[in-house]
């Protein structure tokens, strides 16, 4: 595992009926959803990092802390960039921000983690069995 400070990503999306508030169940407009829009920043950090990860390992969300700030109406194209801004060990902090085509819709702070693919899957696959 390779990581220095300063990595970026991005992930960019339309917004459809299927993002939506009213969609997914995080409200009742039908206007981007929060959960869509978390999921763009978890993208682009994914995509920060994922070519520079060893075979066999991939990294998984832990922590987010992010503000929605404005709305985006369904038909407007929206993206995410995250930047890299600690590497402790396994654990991985970005910087994300999302737009849309008109301003700037959110920002915050996410957390990651580089795992071992193989054996974080054989552990979850465990639960629940004696």
């Amino acid at each position: 595992m390779s990581l220095e400070v300063g990595l970026k990503g991005r992930a960019e999306t339309m917004v459809t009926q299927a993002s939506t508030a009213a969609a997914v169940g995080s409200g009742m407009v039908p206007v981007f959803a929060t959960p869509c829009m978390i999921a763009l920043m978890e993208h682009a950090a994914v995509n920060a990092v994922q070519p520079y990860l060893e075979g066999g390992e991939s990294s998984v969300g832990t922590h987010l802390d992010v503000s929605h700030t404005a709305a985006t109406p369904v038909g407007m194209k929206v993206w995410a960039e995250a930047e890299l801004t600690a590497v402790e060990g396994r654990k991985l902090t970005f910087a994300v921000t999302a737009w849309d085509e008109m301003e700037t819709i959110g920002t915050g702070v996410h957390q990651r983690f580089v795992i071992q693919t193989e054996k974080f899957l054989s552990r979850a696959g465990n639960k629940g069995t004696t």
